[in-house]
């Protein structure tokens, strides 16, 4: 127990999403003779969920402020729509038409973001008015009809890595991939030892840091392997290195940057976000344009791997998206959450919707335990918080609350401004 204890840094419930994850992939690999871990499944279930999780990443952000969008599945229906209709009637090529459709996000974003942040309706009243409108114009614009797009297009939705050198057998992209995403998590491992060290802060012990860079280097390459035996066509999808991207990008915005630190500052505590010279408008009109052009994204994603925009895209996916925030550990009153969480919080609820499919488990029933297991996983947190314990959101936050900057900077932590209000 002590070793896990090192291992997983004093509490091993600060990964719990994790360990429930394995444990699904375990469980449905049982139950389903073997058919949750094969290459086939593995590459479409992310190209199946993928939209999902570029979604949970802006929505987390918006959580995390203290606001919730009711309006991301709407948007994304309007957005791919109107990419198709601007392709086939205006011909744009694919990637004036991914352009556009990113424009027109930042557009409806603006325009949510002026009504939440400037006028001061709340969040939860403005995407729901948004979410009516787009839906209505998804409809208006398109018609009801469902509209064809290009097969360059439909690449972003459903293609993937190409095959390129000899023939080794595996796709040669998609293991190099898994190498370079390996040396990566490496590097920033030793960096960050080395940084700790020079510092003079704690570092935990040599076999401890080797343990965790075994176990996580060991998923990454059984992931690439998987990927990379797929049936003849297939690798790494482009839907998922795009996710990939974003990944690290918006890691690093919420972690490292200044507009980070003040999302986490006015959702934890506006007033006193405020008064240490937060400026909570912007911050509030930025997460929620965010939302609207990943949403814009995403639904392009959909669109190009369903072949044709349709006149139901986009429904209900809103809250797919806050399941998976929230089963990854966000805070329901907002100042927690992080976007790793929520990107494993998505794929519990896509593994366990693709497990239930592989056991022939009913639609109807299949919704029932998805609603369940969001309400334990919540519940669990809760009930952390009313014990006096520290709980999964707490400890997942807890490298954040670390990072406090030095008095005389412009850019608080959460705990630095809770402690002055």
């Amino acid at each position: 127990m002590n070793a896990l204890k090192k291992l997983f840094g004093g509490n091993t419930r600060q990964f719990g999403m994790i360990f429930a994850l394995v444990a699904l992939i375990v469980f449905f690999q049982i139950f389903t003779g073997g058919r949750t871990l094969t290459p086939g499944n593995v590459i479409n279930l992310f190209n199946g969920n993928s939209y999902i999780l570029i979604l949970a990443i802006g929505m987390v952000l918006v959580i995390i402020a203290g606001h919730i969008d009711l309006s991301v599945g709407s948007v994304a229906a309007f957005v791919g729509v109107s990419v198709a209709l601007a392709m086939r009637d205006w011909g744009l090529p694919w990637y004036m038409g991914v352009l556009f459709g990113l424009v027109l996000g930042a557009v409806i974003g603006a325009w949510q973001g002026l009504w939440t942040a400037y006028v001061g309706i709340p969040a939860f009243i403005v995407t729901l008015a948004g979410m009516l409108i787009f839906r209505g114009f998804n409809q208006f614009v398109g018609k009801s009809n469902t509209i064809p797009v290009s097969k360059e297009f439909q690449f972003i939705g459903s293609g993937y890595l190409p095959e390129i050198g000899p023939d080794t057998g595996f796709n040669n992209l998609t293991v190099l991939l898994g190498l370079v995403a390996v040396a990566f998590v490496i590097i920033m491992s030793l960096r960050a030892r080395a940084s700790n060290k020079a510092l003079g802060a704690d570092v935990p012990e040599l076999w401890v840091e080797v343990t965790k860079l075994v176990l996580i280097c060991g998923a990454i390459l059984y992931a690439t392997y998987l990927f990379a035996t797929g049936r003849p066509g297939t690798s790494f999808p482009i839907p998922g290195l795009i996710l990939a991207v974003l990944v690290l990008i918006y890691s690093f915005v919420a972690d490292k940057t200044v507009l980070g630190r003040h999302i986490y500052a006015v959702g934890g505590n506006r007033h006193a976000a405020e008064l240490s010279g937060v400026q909570s408008k912007k911050v509030n009109f930025m997460v929620m344009m965010n939302m609207s052009i990943l949403a814009g994204l995403a639904g392009m994603i959909f669109v190009a791997r369903s072949t044709a925009s349709g006149p139901f895209d986009g429904v209900g996916w809103e809250l797919d998206a806050i399941a998976a925030v929230f089963i990854g550990g966000a805070a329901v009153t907002g100042g927690v959450g992080t976007v790793i969480g929520s990107i494993v919080g998505g794929l519990v609820m896509a593994v366990l919707n693709n497990g239930l499919q592989l056991l022939g488990v009913g639609a109807d029933l299949t919704q029932i335990i998805k609603g369940l297991v969001l309400l334990a996983a919540v519940a669990f947190d809760v009930y952390n918080k009313t014990q006096g314990k520290r709980s999964i959101t707490g400890l997942l936050m807890r490298a954040f609350r670390r990072n406090e900057i030095n008095p005389d900077e412009a850019t608080p932590t959460k705990e630095v401004i809770s402690k002055e209000a």
